[in-house]
């Protein structure tokens, strides 16, 4: 391989990460119609893309995890306050294990309330 293709090559690939002068080389060597100097960074490299035949590969979006709640607002607070009063009583009767369990069960309906009242 020539140094040439490799760069051809190599640009294709990283368009992106190239500068604003490095795009406006490449895209002065393809024929246009429009001004390659008015166009944007995004501009200029899709108008390289196309010019070259080069097809854009839908970014990978993350997807949020949204837990699906399946109780109202009343019914968790009422379980919130159910789970007090139970760990209340384990706390009296010295069960840490189970006071310990508790206060994460409580702790995780308060997170499911405050994104109940979010959405």
């Amino acid at each position: 391989m020539t140094e040439e293709t490799h760069k051809k090559e190599h640009d294709e690939k990283h368009l992106d990460k190239l500068t604003i002068k490095e795009l406006r080389e490449i895209a002065e060597e393809i024929p246009h119609e429009r001004a390659i100097h008015d166009m944007k960074k995004e501009e200029l490299v899709a108008f390289i893309k196309e010019a070259r035949g080069i097809r854009d590969e839908a970014p990978v979006r993350k997807k949020k995890h949204i837990s699906k709640i399946k109780m109202t607002k009343a019914e968790l607070k009422a379980k919130i306050r159910e789970l007090k009063t139970l760990r209340l009583q384990a706390l009296e009767s010295k069960e840490n294990d189970k006071a310990s369990r508790l206060r994460h069960q409580i702790s995780q309906m308060k997170k499911k309330s405050r994104r109940l009242v979010a959405v």
